[in-house]
């Protein structure tokens, strides 16, 4: 079985839209296109290196077309994103010239995919596809960089249906900048208790 491991750019609201540039996602009038660009540094540059090593990728049809625009002749930074297998969850489309892509259309295709044997499933981006995937208890870890910025509306990494449940850190650092980097394995169900009586 594969793990689903979700990596995202968050503010510190949960949006998600757009990190890498003006251009990038402007639906919904999102006008903070970029907005990660003031926060790197080598901290920063070092866990994006780190995420870049080969995996395969399970991604939603529109971050599929903005990635299908740019990474096939753009690769030089992210060699490993066209040799990977991209697996993308799309009712409309079936077929795409950049090698190694591969449509799936359904829950079950997903749920198929994570019990086959392969390399670990990265997924960017795809806010929708992330809900559907905490909806249904399918994310295995979740690897964030929480940006001290607050955005308001754009698409968020979080709604409102998520399977409840619980996450053990695993690996955290703040960079020089403030972006706290921060990797969360699944850990059974929520647990509760009073908060009055642990606190000592």
């Amino acid at each position: 079985m594969r793990k689903i491991i979700v990596l995202s750019m968050i503010s510190l609201d949960g949006v998600m839209q757009a990190p890498g540039g003006p251009k990038e996602d402007t639906s919904n009038d999102f006008k903070f296109g970029g907005w990660t660009a003031p926060f790197g540094d080598k901290v920063y540059s070092k866990a994006v290196e780190n995420e870049l090593k080969p995996a395969d990728y399970l991604l939603g049809r529109k971050t599929f077309e903005i990635w299908e625009n740019y990474w096939p002749n753009n690769a030089q930074f992210w060699p490993g994103i066209n040799e990977g297998n991209k697996y993308i969850l799309s009712k409309t489309r079936e077929k795409s010239d950049w090698k190694n892509s591969h449509f799936i259309s359904s829950l079950a295709d997903i749920k198929k995919l994570k019990n086959s044997e392969g390399l670990d499933i990265q997924v960017w981006g795809s806010s929708e596809l992330i809900h559907l995937l905490l909806k249904n208890d399918l994310v295995d870890e979740l690897r964030l960089k929480i940006h001290p910025v607050l955005l308001g509306k754009g698409k968020k990494l979080f709604d409102d249906n998520a399977h409840p449940s619980g996450f053990t850190l695993t690996e955290s650092t703040v960079t020089t900048t403030g972006v706290i980097l921060a990797s969360y394995k699944r850990a059974g169900d929520v647990k509760t208790g009073n908060a009055g009586e642990t606190i000592k």
